[in-house]
């Protein structure tokens, strides 16, 4: 900074120091090194998935939760059948930075195929939601449509409906196409035509 009438840079008036500790950054972990960790055993038994390189420990569910992914799981293998492989709670490799272990995933192949890796893509994820609607919505939308994982349902417990995303774009990670399905109404995979399964029977209730 130069004053007036000076030739030389001099110090004028107070100026706002800076600050001497550089800000903090949150530790980031890749896939690769969040399993390192996990074979190592550092990570315990706790219940834990990485989102966008930071390992969040799942929320304790509750009952409405418990019976919707057993319910989810249930009915999609038997509407799946022989087509493709119905994973429940088990890891799914979303790009370098994430592992979320969703609810329920509808995978192709063989359950051979992924018995020493987890899959890397999926035809459909599920997660049933009551207590973690918000996280569910946000940060699992977007890791999901990030990993072009075409479609994701989000079971919604809480308010009795199953909200549908659709047409992933990787770019913008993000799902073209939202639209919530309810009671009496009936799902379709887009990946496997012919296949679907009763709303009803993702939110655990019986049909009138």
């Amino acid at each position: 900074m130069h004053c007036a009438g000076s030739t030389r840079t001099v110090a004028c008036g107070a100026m706002p120091r800076a600050a001497t500790t550089p800000p903090r950054t949150e530790l980031r972990y890749t896939s690769s090194r969040y399993f390192a960790l996990r074979a190592e055993g550092i990570l315990g038994n706790d219940r834990v998935e990485l989102l966008e390189g930071v390992i969040v420990a799942m929320s304790p569910e509750s009952a409405r939760e418990t019976a919707g992914v057993r319910c989810a799981g249930d009915s999609l293998t038997v509407a799946v059948g022989a087509q493709a492989v119905v994973r429940v709670r088990q890891p799914l490799v979303a790009g370098a930075w994430s592992v979320p272990e969703p609810d329920v995933a509808v995978v192709a192949g063989l359950k051979s195929d992924h018995v020493d890796t987890p899959p890397t893509a999926a035809l459909l994820v599920v997660e049933v939601s009551d207590t973690t609607l918000v996280q569910d919505r946000l940060t699992k939308a977007t890791i999901y449509a990030a990993a072009g994982v075409p479609e994701y349902w989000l079971v919604n417990v809480r308010d009795g409906r199953v909200e549908v995303f659709r047409r992933a774009d990787r770019l913008v990670r993000h799902y073209g196409e939202q639209f919530v399905a309810g009671h009496g109404s009936r799902l379709e995979l887009r990946t496997l035509p012919g296949v679907g399964v009763a709303v009803d029977d993702l939110l655990h209730q019986d049909e009138p």
